[in-house]
Formats: C-alpha cells, sequence, structure tokens
C-alpha cells in the first residue's frame, strides 16, 4: 500500500505534552466491532471488559536513553547528543547520534560524568559507541546522567524534567531496556489493575524493548518498501498458557498497546496458540495482516504515515480508524503518548 494512505491533518494543539492528571484522567474512544464509536473515559475500562478476558501487558522500563557532551576529535570539540537504541555488550551500544555528519570511527566522547569513544559509524546517524564504563557501573551512570528519551514532538518543544521520570514510565514496568515508552500502558494505576481483577480479568506480561523504530519516520513510499529496526522480545511459558487458557475459556485476549499486540503476533502459531518467545522481532503489521491470537487492543492515537497507524489500520480497517481518528479530532481528544486512549474491539 502506499504511505500516502495513511496520512491525515492533525491540529499542533491536540499534541499532548503532558499525560492528563492524576494519571488514569485520560479519556477513551471505543470503536465496537461493528464500527460503531463511542466516547468514554478511561475509568470506564472495566464496563467494556470481563471474565474471563485477559490483558497482556509490556512490561518494559525505559531507561534515560538521552545522552548530551561533547565530540572530541582532531582538537576540537562539538555538541553532540545521542540516543541509545540497542545494547551490544556490557559497555557497547548502538546509538542514534546528533549531528553525525563529521562523526568518525575513533572520535572520543564525553557525555557528562561518562566517557567513550566511536567503534564505527554507520548509516542514517547510527554508531556504535564504546563506553569506558560497563555493566552494572555503566547502567548506573546512564541512570544518573541521562534523560527520558520524549518523542521529537514533545522535546522539541521542552526540555524533559523530574516529572517525566515518572510518567513516562508504566506503574508495572520491569527488565530495563526502552528507549520509548509502551505508551498505551501509562494510563494504568495499581487501582486500575486492581479493579479489572477484581472483576476476573486476568493478567499476563511480556517484555518488548521499544526501539528507534518509533522515533525514526517512514522514508518509503510504499509500504513493501519499510523495514523496521529489530526489537528484543520475551513471552515465556507462563505467560504463554495463561494466554491460551483465557482463549479456551471463551476470554478476549485485550493487547495493551503496539508493542504487546506485536510481540503476541510473532509468539502465536498459525493454529492460532501462544508458544513461549524469546529473541529479536521486526514484524511490520500493516492492512491483509492475519491476526492469529488478538482480540481487543487498547492503544493511544498514532502519528500520521506512521507504522502503528498502519498497524491499528490493519486490526480494524483503515476506513473504520480513518473515520474514528476524525471523529477524536472534532471531539478534541489528545494525540500522541501522553494522549488519550482508544479501545478497539475486532469482531470474533
Amino acid at each position: 500500500m502506499k504511505v500516502a494512505d495513511f496520512d491525515f491533518d492533525l491540529p499542533e494543539e491536540l499534541i499532548a505534552l503532558r499525560p492528563a492528571e492524576p494519571r488514569g484522567a485520560s479519556r477513551l474512544l471505543v470503536v465496537h466491532p461493528d464500527g460503531r464509536i463511542a466516547h468514554a473515559r478511561f475509568a470506564d475500562l472495566p464496563r467494556y471488559l470481563k471474565a474471563p478476558d485477559i490483558l497482556l501487558l509490556n512490561d518494559s522500563r525505559v531507561i534515560p536513553a538521552r545522552l548530551r557532551g561533547l565530540r572530541i576529535a582532531r582538537g576540537t570539540e562539538a555538541r553532540i547528543e545521542l540516543l541509545l537504541h540497542r545494547r551490544l555488550g556490557p559497555n557497547r551500544y548502538k546509538t542514534l547520534a546528533r549531528p553525525a555528519r563529521k562523526l568518525k570511527a575513533g572520535d572520543r566522547l564525553q557525555l557528562g560524568e561518562l566517557g567513550a569513544f566511536v567503534a564505527a559509524v554507520e548509516g542514517e546517524g547510527m554508531a556504535e559507541i564504546v563506553f569506558y564504563l560497563a555493566g552494572a557501573a555503566l547502567d548506573g551512570a546512564i541512570a544518573a546522567g541521562g534523560e527520558m528519551p520524549l518523542p521529537p514532538y514533545i522535546a522539541g518543544k521542552r526540555a524533559a524534567d523530574d516529572r517525566d521520570a515518572r510518567d513516562y514510565q508504566t506503574v508495572y514496568a520491569g527488565p530495563t531496556g526502552s528507549v520509548a515508552a509502551p505508551t498505551a500502558g501509562l494510563h494504568f494505576t495499581p487501582d486500575m489493575l486492581a479493579a479489572l481483577a477484581g472483576e476476573g480479568v486476568g493478567e499476563a506480561r511480556a517484555t518488548l524493548h521499544v526501539g528507534l523504530g518509533t522515533f525514526l519516520p517512514v522514508k518509503a513510499e510504499d509500504t513493501r518498501d519499510h523495514r523496521m529496526h529489530a526489537e528484543w522480545a520475551e513471552l515465556d511459558a507462563a505467560a504463554a498458557a495463561h494466554l491460551n487458557a483465557a482463549h479456551a475459556a471463551g476470554g478476549r485476549i485485550v493487547a495493551v498497546g503496539t508493542t504487546a499486540l506485536r510481540t503476541l503476533e510473532v509468539a502465536t502459531d498459525a493454529a492460532g496458540q501462544v508458544q513461549p518467545f524469546q529473541g529479536e522481532t521486526d514484524i511490520f503489521i500493516t492492512p491483509g495482516h492475519h491476526f492469529r491470537a488478538a482480540d481487543v487492543l487498547l492503544t493511544n492515537f498514532h502519528l500520521p504515515r506512521s507504522t502503528l497507524f498502519m498497524l491499528v489500520s490493519a486490526f480494524m480497517g483503515l476506513d473504520v480508524m480513518k473515520r474514528a481518528y476524525a471523529e477524536a479530532i472534532r471531539e478534541k481528544y489528545r494525540f500522541y503518548s501522553y494522549g488519550d486512549a482508544c479501545l478497539l474491539v475486532r469482531p470474533r
């Protein structure tokens, strides 16, 4: 399909720069299996789920992956910014560097208290960086000196601050490794999780460490020509069994976020059985994809021409999602990472 098919106009004032306060106070647009649209609050979510439905949560924890400092080369210094993308070893990361035009292998970097050097320069601003610290010592230095990696549409308008350290992290975050939040999960509070459990809604967890694919635009004109960055994902045997049992009992699998959905799809076999999975995935879901396990998707509102809008269009149909987004814009829903949520229910 043409990437232009996934375009739409969004008023800039609908881009959320802060989340709703308190957490969980956001709005919820519901798209029913027949395409009907309803307006609700996120607090109403228990009305739309019932036993033995089950949530699949992505529990990846965001690291403060943005590092700023100096590039030191040939007797000169210049400012540089790195966005950590993927860990390659105890002290080696693949990163997105800005500016990257003059970056060369061997250049030294001083990123606050962190020293490093450039091991290799790749295309599209990517570079491999080796830090002088390693392992837990490096993790601690990144945690102390890094910034939360807010998306460009927020970072271009304000700096990250202490509030983002709390706001840009789910309450159930566990294993560390994402450079972007699994944002559908940002709406949940411990009270909401407890309320759903009290209604008999189950819970399973997967881990997908969100990478730079979330930030990078689709430059191809045709979706067939776009390639996703690989991301590491894991869904263990206990979670797979829990999801399969819920399906067998007539429940629906509710993927909380596009990352949970992508993990579920790569872990499910052709017969619709969820299997344990551990490894990298570059799955790219566009209209025409056959969904094997997911029945419901809870997600935020996504950028035009993005892989995420392509995914939700595959899940519900492009015409349905364009109509839903047009309704959200008319009703002034808040968009993107810190914005409102939508609940997409597929026909069974």
